[in-house]
């Protein structure tokens, strides 16, 4: 195995409700595709829409790769831009998934702190991703919507120690293909990599100076 390459794991979500397809899970597919490039070794992952499933991979797929980042991609209804979200928050999962079910404690990680922040900086991500020239709109929230997508980020975040980030797409054509989606991941992704390196390379300076 090469150890110069880093491992990036894409998840995205089933089907659920209306999305009988689901536009996450078509991007991370288009994704896939495209890659991130020779020196990065890209994972990708489906995530059933289901609370417990979701707490049984997340830690899974962080054993089995420790990757330096992790990213996972949810759709919503409501957006029209592909959406950075800053933050996962613990409390108020109230909806229930796809086997009906929803935690009794209605929170992620019981005791857990109520929001963690990702350590990547999503407004320099948003404002490098728009001045490429993408033709994608790139956003930034700090709502990711207490629903499945929000406990994963919540969860992964706690799991990561900030290491992970969150995208939420709008349902395809509306108004962007599969392929626009995919290609939007790719510069958003890398983008996110860059700052990681960036912060990491300031911290060993620090240690050494």
């Amino acid at each position: 195995m090469d150890n110069s390459k880093r491992t990036v794991v894409v998840t995205g979500f089933g089907p659920f409700g209306e999305h009988t397809v689901n536009a996450s899970w078509i991007a991370v597919q288009e994704l896939k595709k495209l890659g991130l490039g020779s020196e990065v070794d890209l994972h990708v992952s489906e995530v059933p829409v289901e609370y417990q499933t979701v707490q049984s991979l997340l830690p899974s797929l962080w054993k089995k790769h420790h990757p330096q980042l992790v990213v996972h991609v949810g759709v919503s209804g409501m957006a029209t831009t592909v959406t950075l979200e800053k933050c996962g928050r613990n409390h108020g999962y109230k909806g229930l998934d796809n086997s009906s079910f929803c935690p009794d404690s209605q929170c992620c990680i019981v005791g857990g702190p109520d929001c963690i922040n990702s350590v990547i900086d999503m407004e320099s991500v948003c404002k490098r991703v728009t001045s490429s020239g993408l033709g994608v709109a790139v956003s930034v929230s700090r709502d990711a919507g207490r629903y499945l997508c929000d406990f994963t980020y919540y969860t992964s975040l706690y799991l990561s120690h900030g290491r992970s980030a969150f995208v939420h797409v709008p349902p395809l054509g509306k108004p962007y293909s599969g392929e626009d989606l995919g290609r939007a991941l790719q510069a958003i992704i890398q983008e996110m990599l860059e700052l990681i390196d960036q912060a990491e390379e300031k911290i060993h300076c620090q240690h050494f100076h």
